[in-house]
């Protein structure tokens, strides 16, 4: 990675504390719009201050998962020390890195903070340091037991995310009370980012609308209100007549009070079109349906088309089991991260990749109906008329987002 230039906030945000006036500061929070630079600066300034401050210390760099930390922060981390003269020792297998320049050598574990079963990974554990990337992301318990860590005289804490409900608690906890933390808070937007071209923040500015676009494009800590998916349209996302597909999926959410819903879905030149589908509701028939009686629909929406996979509702523990029974469908188990899904779902509507075929009218009927709960503290919506929803969800998850990343839609960005 080249770097051709820092910005003035980039540049703060990675020497602040070599500033007399922030001295007795104890932490530094960076929060803003997505690609602004946050992450770049702020890995590097960690290093740097640890390197200047201790030898023989350990640090904490944290992720939601070790993977994404590893893709998005460690490795490009790496790339540009090792430039710079720093030695770099990475033992994947343990995820620490040893990190040396001018004979003065620290440890930086590598931890995932992705549910509240995480905090008992860094439980224990005497650090000097800790940097959490996209803290946003990772629950409290895990946040709050990382900076318990941090017991060694002079210790800082380091943290970045992109904005999200403000009734968020690090929103809350952490930002609203800056001065009281004495953390150095700074907001960041796509400009403060020079390596990011015009081109580029235009892409971004495309991507996302409503409160994602108020939240990773303006930078904003908003609240989610009205429909989910406002950026559906009938005329650009609806299609009629057939398509030649290369390959068919059919996701499902299953329901026996709640209705049933599964879609079946073909890719045809990078677009993934909804052909048809199978929305059963006890409420609306009156009746009832077994585990077979569902999986009889499901067989008669495949037809006789060669399906990869049939992902399904993880919480449908014996439907999953008669499919698996039946041996002609392979089954997975989906991503049920109901904020992150809708993010993802967001994006390739708003890129064109998802078409609905008008044969379908109860997912169309839902995207008119599903709406943000305006009355909890935080994202949910309505838990009505969410059942195509959930299953157009789940399919996007699987088939179109890098699952193994940090949660979001895979996107391909020079820096």
């Amino acid at each position: 990675m080249k770097i051709s230039s820092f910005s003035r906030k980039q540049l703060l945000a990675l020497n602040w504390w070599t500033k007399p006036a922030y001295a007795g500061y104890d932490a530094i929070i960076c929060d803003g719009a997505v690609r602004s630079g946050k992450t770049l600066s702020m890995s590097l300034g960690f290093v740097f201050w640890a390197s200047s401050s201790f030898s023989g210390g350990t640090f904490a760099i944290c992720g939601k998962t070790v993977t994404s930390l590893r893709r998005n922060v460690v490795t490009p981390l790496l790339s540009m020390l090792g430039s710079i003269g720093f030695s770099c020792c990475e033992k994947v297998s343990r995820n620490y890195v040893d990190i040396t320049f001018l004979g003065r050598t620290n440890r930086f574990y590598l931890f995932g903070g992705k549910d509240e079963g995480s905090a008992a990974l860094i439980q224990g554990i005497t650090l000097s340091g800790v940097f959490l990337d996209e803290v946003a992301l990772m629950p409290r318990s895990f946040v709050e037991q990382a900076l318990a860590r941090c017991s060694v005289s002079g210790s800082k804490m380091w943290f970045n995310c992109n904005p999200d409900n403000p009734s968020h608690w690090f929103y809350t906890e952490w930002i609203k009370k800056a001065d009281e933390k004495r953390a150095l808070y700074l907001h960041f937007t796509m400009d403060d980012n020079p390596s990011l071209s015009q081109k580029l923040k235009n892409r971004y500015r495309r991507l996302y609308s409503g409160a994602f676009y108020d939240r990773f494009v303006l930078g904003k800590w908003t609240a989610s209100e009205g429909v989910v998916y406002p950026m559906f349209s009938m005329k650009k996302h609806v299609y009629s007549g057939s398509v030649d597909c290369e390959k068919y999926v059919i996701s499902c959410d299953y329901g026996t009070v709640n209705p049933s819903s599964f879609g079946l879905w073909g890719l045809s030149e990078g677009k993934w079109y909804r052909i048809r589908e199978y929305y059963y509701s006890s409420k609306r028939e009156g009746i009832s349906r077994t585990d077979e009686e569902h999986y009889q629909a499901l067989e008669e929406l495949a037809g006789g088309l060669k399906i990869e996979k049939v992902i399904v509702d993880p919480s449908a523990a014996s439907f999953i089991e008669c499919i698996r029974r039946h041996k002609r469908f392979r089954v997975v188990k989906a991503d049920n991260d109901v904020i992150t899904g809708i993010r993802r779902v967001c994006a390739v509507l708003k890129q064109d990749k998802l078409m609905i075929n008008q044969s379908c009218r109860d997912i169309i009927r839902e995207f008119s109906l599903y709406r943000w709960n305006e009355k909890s503290a935080g994202d949910f919506p309505v838990k009505e008329n969410d059942h195509a929803m959930d299953d157009m969800r789940y399919f996007v998850s699987e088939m179109l987002s890098d699952k193994n990343g940090d949660g979001f839609f895979a996107l391909s960005v020079s820096r």
